[in-house]
Protein backbone atom coordinates (compact mmCIF):
# COMPACT_ATOMS: atom_id res chain seq x y z
CA UNK A 1 0.00 0.00 0.00
CA UNK A 2 1.30 3.80 -0.79
CA UNK A 3 -0.15 7.15 0.14
CA UNK A 4 -1.41 7.46 -3.14
CA UNK A 5 -3.85 4.14 -2.59
CA UNK A 6 -5.70 6.39 0.58
CA UNK A 7 -8.68 8.09 -0.47
CA UNK A 8 -11.44 7.60 2.40
CA UNK A 9 -10.32 8.26 6.42
CA UNK A 10 -12.15 7.20 9.06
CA UNK A 11 -11.76 9.01 12.58
CA UNK A 12 -12.80 7.52 15.60
CA UNK A 13 -13.82 10.14 17.95
CA UNK A 14 -15.33 13.54 17.81
CA UNK A 15 -14.02 14.90 20.77
CA UNK A 16 -11.20 17.80 21.32
CA UNK A 17 -8.81 15.99 18.37
CA UNK A 18 -10.67 14.09 16.78
CA UNK A 19 -13.26 16.90 15.08
CA UNK A 20 -9.99 18.67 14.32
CA UNK A 21 -8.17 15.97 12.85
CA UNK A 22 -11.29 15.34 10.58
CA UNK A 23 -11.25 18.29 9.50
CA UNK A 24 -7.48 18.45 8.51
CA UNK A 25 -8.37 15.22 6.68
CA UNK A 26 -10.97 16.92 4.79
CA UNK A 27 -8.96 19.80 3.76
CA UNK A 28 -6.01 17.55 2.28
CA UNK A 29 -8.35 16.72 -0.33
CA UNK A 30 -9.77 13.51 1.55
CA UNK A 31 -12.95 11.70 2.02
CA UNK A 32 -13.00 11.93 5.66
CA UNK A 33 -16.28 9.79 8.04
CA UNK A 34 -15.61 11.03 11.88
CA UNK A 35 -17.66 8.51 13.96
CA UNK A 36 -18.68 8.67 17.79
CA UNK A 37 -20.96 7.07 20.46
CA UNK A 38 -22.28 10.10 21.17
CA UNK A 39 -24.81 12.33 18.83
CA UNK A 40 -24.16 15.40 21.09
CA UNK A 41 -20.93 15.16 20.42
CA UNK A 42 -21.17 14.79 16.85
CA UNK A 43 -23.28 17.40 16.60
CA UNK A 44 -20.48 19.73 18.15
CA UNK A 45 -18.18 18.71 15.98
CA UNK A 46 -20.47 19.06 12.76
CA UNK A 47 -21.31 22.32 14.12
CA UNK A 48 -17.51 23.55 14.32
CA UNK A 49 -16.81 22.54 11.07
CA UNK A 50 -19.35 24.53 9.44
CA UNK A 51 -18.15 27.65 11.82
CA UNK A 52 -14.32 26.82 11.62
CA UNK A 53 -13.91 27.07 7.39
CA UNK A 54 -16.47 29.83 6.70
CA UNK A 55 -14.09 32.03 9.28
CA UNK A 56 -10.65 30.83 7.78
CA UNK A 57 -12.35 32.29 3.97
CA UNK A 58 -13.33 35.69 6.04
CA UNK A 59 -9.79 35.54 7.39
CA UNK A 60 -8.05 35.19 3.75
CA UNK A 61 -6.52 32.04 4.88
CA UNK A 62 -8.78 29.80 2.50
CA UNK A 63 -11.04 30.49 -0.76
CA UNK A 64 -14.62 29.81 -0.97
CA UNK A 65 -13.94 26.92 -3.24
CA UNK A 66 -11.88 25.40 -0.75
CA UNK A 67 -14.27 25.43 2.14
CA UNK A 68 -17.32 24.14 0.31
CA UNK A 69 -15.17 21.15 -0.87
CA UNK A 70 -13.67 20.72 2.82
CA UNK A 71 -17.37 20.12 4.12
CA UNK A 72 -18.60 18.12 1.13
CA UNK A 73 -15.68 15.46 2.14
CA UNK A 74 -16.98 15.65 5.55
CA UNK A 75 -19.70 13.31 7.28
CA UNK A 76 -20.51 12.39 10.80
CA UNK A 77 -22.30 9.33 11.96
CA UNK A 78 -22.96 7.14 15.15
CA UNK A 79 -22.90 4.11 12.52
CA UNK A 80 -18.95 2.74 13.19
CA UNK A 81 -19.70 0.00 10.82
CA UNK A 82 -20.88 2.26 7.97
CA UNK A 83 -17.88 4.70 9.47
CA UNK A 84 -14.91 2.20 8.63
CA UNK A 85 -16.43 0.43 5.85
CA UNK A 86 -14.47 1.60 2.90
CA UNK A 87 -12.22 3.47 4.77
CA UNK A 88 -8.57 3.11 3.56
CA UNK A 89 -7.02 4.42 6.49
CA UNK A 90 -8.23 4.60 10.41
CA UNK A 91 -7.42 6.94 13.33
CA UNK A 92 -8.54 6.35 16.90
CA UNK A 93 -9.06 9.31 18.95
CA UNK A 94 -11.31 7.75 21.57
CA UNK A 95 -10.77 8.40 25.45
CA UNK A 96 -7.05 7.11 27.00
CA UNK A 97 -8.52 4.29 28.50
CA UNK A 98 -6.97 0.58 27.19
CA UNK A 99 -9.79 -1.65 27.72
CA UNK A 100 -12.03 0.92 25.31
CA UNK A 101 -9.04 0.96 22.61
CA UNK A 102 -8.74 -2.91 22.44
CA UNK A 103 -12.42 -3.56 22.36
CA UNK A 104 -12.31 -0.60 19.63
CA UNK A 105 -9.25 -2.07 17.75
CA UNK A 106 -10.93 -5.44 17.65
CA UNK A 107 -14.05 -3.89 16.07
CA UNK A 108 -11.92 -1.96 13.59
CA UNK A 109 -10.24 -5.05 12.57
CA UNK A 110 -13.79 -6.93 11.62
CA UNK A 111 -15.05 -3.73 10.37
CA UNK A 112 -12.66 -1.76 7.98
CA UNK A 113 -10.93 -3.51 4.81
CA UNK A 114 -8.22 -5.69 5.17
CA UNK A 115 -5.75 -3.51 3.42
CA UNK A 116 -6.93 -0.20 5.89
CA UNK A 117 -4.02 1.27 8.29
CA UNK A 118 -5.34 1.37 11.37
CA UNK A 119 -3.68 4.32 13.69
CA UNK A 120 -4.08 5.58 17.06
CA UNK A 121 -3.98 9.08 18.31
CA UNK A 122 -3.01 8.17 21.78
CA UNK A 123 -0.18 9.99 23.32
CA UNK A 124 0.85 7.61 25.98
CA UNK A 125 -0.90 4.37 24.78
CA UNK A 126 1.29 2.45 22.74
CA UNK A 127 0.51 0.62 19.71
CA UNK A 128 1.62 -2.94 20.54
CA UNK A 129 -0.90 -3.05 24.16
CA UNK A 130 -3.62 -3.11 21.35
CA UNK A 131 -2.24 -5.07 17.69
CA UNK A 132 -2.67 -8.20 19.10
CA UNK A 133 -6.58 -7.46 19.58
CA UNK A 134 -6.59 -7.15 15.83
CA UNK A 135 -5.28 -9.82 13.22
CA UNK A 136 -3.07 -7.11 11.39
CA UNK A 137 -0.54 -6.56 14.27
CA UNK A 138 1.89 -5.07 10.99
CA UNK A 139 -0.65 -2.49 10.31
CA UNK A 140 -1.43 -1.14 13.48
CA UNK A 141 0.66 2.04 14.75
CA UNK A 142 0.99 5.46 16.72
CA UNK A 143 -0.07 8.69 14.82
CA UNK A 144 0.04 11.34 17.30
CA UNK A 145 -1.13 14.60 16.63
CA UNK A 146 -0.70 17.46 18.97
CA UNK A 147 -3.71 19.62 20.49
CA UNK A 148 -5.19 22.09 18.36
CA UNK A 149 -4.30 19.40 15.34
CA UNK A 150 -5.48 21.90 13.24
CA UNK A 151 -2.72 24.54 14.26
CA UNK A 152 -0.13 22.03 15.48
CA UNK A 153 2.45 20.84 12.54
CA UNK A 154 4.15 17.85 14.57
CA UNK A 155 3.10 14.42 13.97
CA UNK A 156 4.72 11.66 16.06
CA UNK A 157 4.56 8.36 14.18
CA UNK A 158 5.77 5.43 16.32
CA UNK A 159 6.52 2.30 14.89
CA UNK A 160 6.30 -0.73 16.83
CA UNK A 161 8.02 -4.07 16.86
CA UNK A 162 4.89 -5.22 15.28
CA UNK A 163 4.68 -2.77 13.15
CA UNK A 164 5.72 -3.17 9.18
CA UNK A 165 7.85 -1.06 7.84
CA UNK A 166 5.41 -0.03 4.74
CA UNK A 167 2.78 0.95 7.40
CA UNK A 168 5.41 3.47 9.05
CA UNK A 169 6.11 4.70 5.84
CA UNK A 170 2.28 5.55 4.56
CA UNK A 171 1.77 6.68 7.81
CA UNK A 172 4.85 9.54 7.75
CA UNK A 173 4.08 9.88 3.96
CA UNK A 174 0.30 11.05 4.98
CA UNK A 175 1.00 12.76 7.93
CA UNK A 176 3.25 15.53 4.91
CA UNK A 177 -0.08 15.15 2.66
CA UNK A 178 -1.99 16.60 5.72
CA UNK A 179 0.68 19.22 5.72
CA UNK A 180 1.94 17.80 9.43
CA UNK A 181 5.94 17.56 10.01
CA UNK A 182 6.59 13.66 10.73
CA UNK A 183 8.86 12.21 12.88
CA UNK A 184 9.57 8.69 13.17
CA UNK A 185 10.04 6.71 16.40
CA UNK A 186 11.83 3.45 15.62
CA UNK A 187 11.15 1.98 18.74
CA UNK A 188 8.49 2.33 21.27
CA UNK A 189 8.39 4.06 24.49
CA UNK A 190 5.52 5.09 27.04
CA UNK A 191 5.21 9.27 26.33
CA UNK A 192 6.75 9.10 22.68
CA UNK A 193 9.26 11.80 22.65
CA UNK A 194 7.42 15.29 22.94
CA UNK A 195 5.31 14.24 25.77
CA UNK A 196 8.86 12.38 28.11
CA UNK A 197 9.73 15.72 27.55
CA UNK A 198 6.58 17.93 29.03
CA UNK A 199 5.78 14.90 31.06
CA UNK A 200 8.73 16.20 33.36
CA UNK A 201 7.89 19.71 33.23
CA UNK A 202 4.40 19.11 34.24
CA UNK A 203 5.51 17.01 37.51
CA UNK A 204 7.85 19.48 38.83
CA UNK A 205 5.25 22.36 37.87
CA UNK A 206 2.61 20.41 40.01
CA UNK A 207 5.11 19.69 42.88
CA UNK A 208 5.91 23.04 43.47
CA UNK A 209 2.15 23.98 43.18
CA UNK A 210 1.02 20.71 45.86
CA UNK A 211 3.98 22.34 48.38
CA UNK A 212 2.54 25.70 48.25
CA UNK A 213 5.62 27.09 46.54
CA UNK A 214 4.27 28.87 43.87
CA UNK A 215 0.24 29.31 42.33
CA UNK A 216 -0.14 27.81 39.54
CA UNK A 217 -0.77 31.27 37.81
CA UNK A 218 2.88 32.65 39.15
CA UNK A 219 4.34 29.68 37.74
CA UNK A 220 2.89 29.54 34.14
CA UNK A 221 4.23 33.52 33.91
CA UNK A 222 7.50 31.98 35.16
CA UNK A 223 7.63 29.72 32.54
CA UNK A 224 6.73 31.69 30.01
CA UNK A 225 8.79 34.32 30.27
CA UNK A 226 12.31 33.51 32.18
CA UNK A 227 12.14 29.63 29.66
CA UNK A 228 10.50 31.29 26.47
CA UNK A 229 8.11 28.71 26.48
CA UNK A 230 4.65 29.77 24.58
CA UNK A 231 2.56 28.56 27.33
CA UNK A 232 2.37 27.69 30.60
CA UNK A 233 2.39 24.14 32.19
CA UNK A 234 -0.78 24.75 33.92
CA UNK A 235 -2.52 26.85 30.90
CA UNK A 236 -1.30 23.71 28.37
CA UNK A 237 -2.87 21.19 30.97
CA UNK A 238 -6.34 22.95 30.80
CA UNK A 239 -5.97 22.88 26.93
CA UNK A 240 -5.08 19.71 26.52
CA UNK A 241 -7.49 18.27 29.22
CA UNK A 242 -6.78 17.71 32.92
CA UNK A 243 -8.86 14.45 32.97
CA UNK A 244 -5.79 13.41 29.78
CA UNK A 245 -3.56 13.92 32.58
CA UNK A 246 -5.11 11.99 35.24
CA UNK A 247 -6.31 9.25 32.87
CA UNK A 248 -2.38 8.97 31.91
CA UNK A 249 -0.75 9.42 34.53
CA UNK A 250 -3.05 6.54 36.20
CA UNK A 251 -2.47 4.42 33.62
CA UNK A 252 0.78 4.28 33.90
CA UNK A 253 0.43 3.79 37.99
CA UNK A 254 -1.49 0.84 37.97
CA UNK A 255 0.79 -0.49 34.84
CA UNK A 256 4.49 -0.30 36.90
CA UNK A 257 3.16 0.00 40.77
CA UNK A 258 5.71 2.79 40.84
CA UNK A 259 3.95 5.95 42.98
CA UNK A 260 5.99 8.39 41.33
CA UNK A 261 3.54 7.62 38.82
CA UNK A 262 0.52 8.71 41.03
CA UNK A 263 -1.06 12.11 39.92
CA UNK A 264 -0.25 14.68 42.02
CA UNK A 265 -3.26 15.71 44.47
CA UNK A 266 -4.18 19.06 42.68
CA UNK A 267 -4.74 17.10 39.58
CA UNK A 268 -6.57 14.65 41.55
CA UNK A 269 -8.35 17.75 43.12
CA UNK A 270 -9.57 19.10 39.16
CA UNK A 271 -10.06 15.76 38.35
CA UNK A 272 -12.90 14.60 41.05
CA UNK A 273 -14.45 18.34 40.50
CA UNK A 274 -14.71 17.20 36.78
CA UNK A 275 -12.62 20.98 36.10
CA UNK A 276 -10.99 19.17 32.94
CA UNK A 277 -10.21 22.54 31.70
CA UNK A 278 -11.41 24.66 28.35
CA UNK A 279 -13.43 22.19 27.16
CA UNK A 280 -15.72 22.43 30.41
CA UNK A 281 -14.87 26.68 31.04
CA UNK A 282 -12.90 25.63 34.14
CA UNK A 283 -9.61 24.41 34.84
CA UNK A 284 -6.48 25.97 36.53
CA UNK A 285 -8.32 28.80 35.09
CA UNK A 286 -11.70 30.19 34.19
CA UNK A 287 -12.97 30.37 30.93
CA UNK A 288 -15.43 32.59 29.90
Amino acid sequence: MKVEDIKKICVIGAGNMGHQIAVCGALAGYIVSCTDISQDMLNKAETFAKTYLPERVTKGKLSQEQADAALEKLSYTTDLAAAVGDADFVIEAAVEKIDIKRKLFADLDRLAPSHAILATNSSFIVSSQVADATKRPDKICNMHFFNPALVMKLVEVVQGAHTSAETAQVTMDLAAKLGKTGILLKKEIYGFLVNRILNAINTEALYLADMGIASPEEIDVAVTNALGHPMGPFRLMDLTGIDLAYYSGMERYQNTGDTAFQPSPLLVEKFTKGEYGVKVKKGFYVYD
